[in-house]
């Protein structure tokens, strides 16, 4: 959940497309990232979801009559003033038409009409021959010429029965990309890489060496630079994580692999995060067959990997910044791989503190840097560590770069 969102004035519009059921899941994530929030819904959408239902779950007004003016109160126009973001979610094919035609006979389409130059959200969802229609896709290409950010529809099931494009995204989708749009863009046109989870050493077909790193901060910073406007290529290892929208990912699996692309993207970027958990050593041999159990002890011979930090070929205008995970002496370790491995900054985690530990929604950790100097980012959700290490590290150091 993106706590960007907090306090934010988010407008969503609802037309009476199969999916509006889940636009009751959006509001409901919304209100839990505290954004503050209006819907308005189309008379027809109205017929399928009860104004009440929106009401109670984003515990807000909710708007269908474009006739119902209260005294000082003009819904299309007070509401297009008052949003920061005005998303259409789900946007039919017919609302999309109007939108693009400046059609305005509902409420929703008129605040439409009259949103100024802010951030504007479309989430298409219909049938596939509908979203291939001709009509349909140069009507979603002209509201993008307009100032229209789109979030595409996915693949799979639709309600009709029908396979194919069309589907409602996820709605973590559309709450990064409300994200984006609000987020200011101090890096826009800088190119970053972020490395993310951890790395496999194969033993043999079936077991491999790893490590317990989820990879949820790695995904966060990549999230988290992106917002602020970077081109962000993610290296990320095997993680049960969702792509973050608008980054680049490229998928590894062995510490091998990860340098690889490591030394591929790095001769690019003005940014390097490595957050990845690399393994430190691999198996010398593995097996290409499944090893069987057999009495008596096993011996399995390990070598080094290569030290990606230590090893890469950095440019004198680049800032690298490491990760280390430690059990103790925190400051003592970190500042002695701050050094040996040349970083800008070093970002360490506890690992000690079960409340913080692999796999967990929040961190709290500790920077410091090649000046001597630190910083302590309290316990909080992983995506808001993510946008304070953006903001008070990556900046700090572009700054004196």
């Amino acid at each position: 959940m993106s706590s960007l969102l907090q306090g934010r004035k988010i407008l969503l519009g609802v037309s009476s497309g199969i999916a509006i059921y889940k636009a009751v899941d959006l509001l409901s994530k919304l209100r839990k990232a505290k954004a503050e929030l209006r819907v308005i819904l189309t008379p027809e959408a109205e017929k399928m979801v009860s104004g009440l239902v929106f009401s109670a779950v984003g515990n807000c007004p909710v708007y269908s009559d474009i006739f119902k003016v209260q005294e000082g109160f003009i819904p299309h126009t007070d509401l297009s003033r008052w949003a920061e973001l005005f998303a259409i979610a789900p946007a039919t094919a017919n609302t999309i038409a109007k939108l693009n035609a400046g059609i305005a006979d509902n409420l929703l389409l008129a605040t439409a009409l009259a949103y100024p130059d802010k951030p504007k959200l479309l989430v298409p969802t219909m049938n596939t021959r509908m979203f291939e229609n001709p009509v349909t896709t140069e009507n979603i290409a002209k509201l993008g010429s307009q100032g229209w950010s789109v979030v595409a529809p996915e693949e799979g099931h639709l309600a009709c029965g029908d396979v194919g494009k069309g589907r409602y995204p996820e709605n973590e989708l559309i709450i990064e990309e409300m994200a984006y749009l609000l987020s200011e863009k101090p890096l826009a046109g800088m190119k970053a890489l972020v490395t993310a989870g951890p790395t496999r050493e194969r033993i043999d077909n079936v077991r491999y060496i790893t490590n317990r790193s989820s990879g949820k901060m790695g995904y966060a910073i990549a999230r988290a630079l992106r917002y602020m406007g970077a081109e962000v290529v993610l290296v990320t290892g095997p993680t049960a994580l969702r792509a973050p929208a608008g980054v680049e990912v490229v998928k590894v699996q062995s510490a091998t692999e990860m340098a690889g692309a490591v030394d591929l993207y790095s001769k690019v970027s003005k940014v390097i995060v490595m957050a990845a958990a690399v393994a430190d050593y691999k198996p010398v041999k593995p097996s290409e067959h499944k090893i069987k159990k057999s009495p008596g002890e096993f011996t399995l011979r390990l070598e080094r990997t290569r030290d990606i930090l230590a090893t890469l070929e950095r440019k004198e205008d680049q800032i690298v910044i490491g990760f280390c995970a430690e059990d103790r002496e925190l400051e003592k370790k970190a500042r002695e791989k701050l050094e040996k491995k040349s970083l800008d900054a070093i970002v360490c985690n506890d690992i000690s503190r079960s409340d913080i530990a692999f796999g967990s929604e929040e961190n709290e950790v500790f920077v410091y840097f090649k000046d001597g100097s630190s910083e302590h980012l309290d316990k909080a959700d992983k995506e808001l560590i993510a946008s304070q290490l953006v903001k008070r590290v990556i900046l700090r150091l572009l700054s004196n770069s």
